[in-house]
């Protein structure tokens, strides 16, 4: 007996499309299920100024595919040398929705990223004026902490001071993966939210080190114990409205995973829904999918819910193609390590 699921079309509030070859090879496998997403501006060079991410906008729709439908939401790389009237600017005109912190290393293409927090204090306070988020990579870089370790020091040494000295910022914690992220968003005021990656719903560190190295499991922030995963679970499966989809889906050519020094992150754009389901569902949450997925990230960047819906129908296990072709080389897809019974109609 087959089931059906009827959902607002879905928007991933954390994505990474990179640029040339490998942006046309993969924005179709986001724009074939997602309305919009929030663009991550680790470009080498990085999107720092307005319009820089004007110009990537522009690279973006000219790579989507004709007859689709996509809206990229562009965001700034917060340097400690950025341009509060710059940054006002670009969010007033619309194109802007929010400002990107990397710690300095933190991650892939994080090199322009803060040193000194105390800098970025001029850009921080004229986005809080004008309410435009900011999203953090949640990790301090400190060669001398443990790497399981830099997220939840990172809020107690770096967001926990920043929300502090900024109260009206608003905040988002990007791909969290610890319980004391989760208990540190539940226990905040409005002002702050937290978006869940598909790829830490499923794994924890095993699954990247036991029965020998997997690569493709490989992301930033790492994946922590299990049951750090299972309060991720707990949390995206609440109802909860401060947290809500961002996959992370970051792409990398197979032979930068597959080596000695291997690339971060984890590429689950194409087949995102279907193990959202199948997570949801082993929880009984089915019901509370679209919330995650579809409204809480609207409601918190203050954008209406998408019109448009999707429907998940379930059957026969669904096969997806084990990597996309970049042009530059193979792209592997996330492999959840379970089958797939959801499948998502047109």
């Amino acid at each position: 007996m087959s089931h059906s699921l009827t959902l607002r079309r879905p928007d991933d509030w954390h994505l990474h499309l990179r640029d040339g070859a490998m942006l046309r090879a993969v924005l179709p496998e986001t724009a074939r299920h997602f309305a919009r997403a929030i663009i991550m501006p680790n470009l080498v060079p990085p999107v720092v100024t307005g319009a820089q991410a004007a110009a990537y906008r522009d690279r973006i729709m000219a790579a989507l595919p004709e007859g689709m439908a996509f809206e990229p939401l562009m965001t700034l790389y917060l340097t400690e040398d950025t341009d509060p009237a710059d940054v006002a600017a670009a969010h007033a005109s619309g194109l802007v929705k929010a400002v990107k912190l990397y710690p300095a290393g933190a991650t892939t293409n994080s090199a322009s990223g803060v040193r000194d927090f105390a800098r970025i204090a001029p850009v921080l306070e004229k986005m809080a004026e004008i309410g435009l988020p900011l999203c953090t990579h949640g990790e301090v870089t400190a060669a001398e902490v443990d790497i399981f370790d830099r997220e939840a020091l990172f809020i107690d040494k770096v967001l926990d001071p920043i929300r502090r000295a900024h109260p009206g910022l608003r905040v988002v914690m990007e791909h969290i993966t610890t319980s004391q992220a989760v208990d540190y968003v539940t226990a905040a005021d409005e002002s702050l939210g937290a978006t869940i990656t598909t790829h830490h719903l499923v794994i924890n560190r095993n699954h990247i080190l036991v029965g020998g190295i997997k690569p493709h499991y490989y992301c930033l922030p790492v994946a922590k114990r299990e049951e750090h995963r299972l309060a991720l679970v707990k949390a995206a499966t609440s109802g909860a409205d401060r947290f809500f989809l961002g996959t992370d889906s970051a792409p990398h050519v197979d032979p930068l995973k597959e080596h000695a020094c291997g690339c971060a992150g984890c590429f689950t754009a194409t087949n995102t829904m279907s193990v959202l389901a199948e997570v949801f569902e082993a929880e009984g949450a089915l019901d509370r999918l679209e919330g995650f997925t579809s409204l809480n990230g609207p409601a918190f960047y203050r954008l209406p819910a998408n019109e448009a819906t999707i429907t998940l129908t379930k059957g026969d296990p669904v096969t997806y193609p084990a990597k996309i072709d970049s042009g530059d080389g193979p792209v592997t897809v996330f492999d959840p390590g379970f089958p797939l019974h959801w499948r998502v109609d047109a």
